[in-house]
């Protein structure tokens, strides 16, 4: 009997190593958070920071609503992660209705409180239409930004990255364009959008250092708890969807575990594909909730620190 090409393929996936064996757990980590609108947030938070504490992220940030409107929260969320845990804290920053004078404030009190990190943004306009404008006396772009931020303290600065091209850029090379003129004004590395095809990551990197750039680009990494949620911000990313990941959740509305392991089988699938290609930095957008990142670094092969200790003594 002959078989088809595709049955032969399929054959040879079922007999081949399992995916995630012999991983060594050599990649890094980190985790992104948002700050809590009510004290039950804060909680589910909180108890989140605890549980990936262990994997010894390299950093954990904060996000910042648009136009500044969470910026007490997230100082104080941000400072009790730099006070309360040995976790390296970032804050997100961005230029959005703020004068140069009063980021200067934000960035010195982070300084003060041990805040040594920041993601520095453009910002998303907080205004109807969509248009970022500029403060008067503000900063008009995450170069700027940067730059102004390396002017006051010796921080470490992230910046963002868009693998399938800003909505606002003109095109991809003006996209890229973009990104080296915050990597020259002194970001250390670039976090990516969300994305959902490892190729898409590849061809992005691909392009990046065909135009110069040699600094770290993590891949940013979207566990999809809520398809539907996700299928709203990926339009306002302009992220593409795959027909296949559609399909994969389709009918699981009211099934939430059953979602949950969906979502996790085909983050960690993605995640172990870029690892082939020689990713070995992954930036999780936890959504404020640990269990699919967590799961996920475990079939990367991350395990707890205390543990790793426990065994070796």
């Amino acid at each position: 009997m002959i078989f088809p090409f595709a049955h032969m393929q399929e054959a040879s996936r079922a007999l081949a190593d399992p995916l995630f064996a012999g991983l060594s757990g050599d990649c890094e980590i980190s985790f992104e958070f948002f700050p809590p609108k009510t004290e039950k947030m804060e909680e589910q938070l909180w108890e989140s920071v605890v549980t990936l504490a262990p994997l010894a992220p390299r950093f954990v940030s904060v996000t910042y609503g648009a136009g500044g409107t969470t910026r007490e929260r997230t100082h104080n969320t941000v400072a009790r992660i730099a006070r309360e845990t040995s976790i390296p804290a970032a804050a997100h920053l961005t230029c959005v209705d703020a004068s140069k004078g009063e980021i200067a404030d934000i960035a010195n009190a982070y300084w003060q409180a041990g805040v040594r990190h920041i993601v520095a943004l453009r910002g998303d306009a907080p205004n109807a239409d969509g248009k970022f404008v500029p403060h008067v006396d503000g900063y008009a772009s995450a170069a700027e930004l940067v730059d102004g931020l390396r002017r006051l303290h010796p921080f470490e600065i992230s910046v963002s990255a868009y693998p399938e091209t800003h909505p606002e850029a003109a095109s991809p090379a003006t996209d890229i364009d973009f990104l080296k003129r915050k990597l020259d004004a002194g970001a250390s590395r670039a976090i990516t959008q969300f994305f959902f095809e490892p190729e898409t990551f590849f061809r992005f990197r691909d392009a990046v250092a065909a135009a110069g750039i040699d600094a770290e680009i993590v891949p940013g990494i979207m566990p999809v708890s809520n398809f539907a949620a996700i299928t709203r911000m990926s339009g306002m990313t302009g992220t593409a969807i795959p027909a296949w990941m559609a399909h994969l959740f389709e009918g699981l509305d009211d099934h939430p575990p059953a979602r949950q392991l969906v979502a996790a089988t085909i983050a960690a699938e993605m995640c172990r594909r870029l690892y082939a290609g020689g990713v070995r930095d992954f930036h999780f957008y936890t959504l404020n909730r640990a269990e699919l990142s967590y799961a996920i670094c475990h079939l990367l092969g991350k395990r707890p620190v205390y543990a790793a200790k426990e065994k070796a003594a």
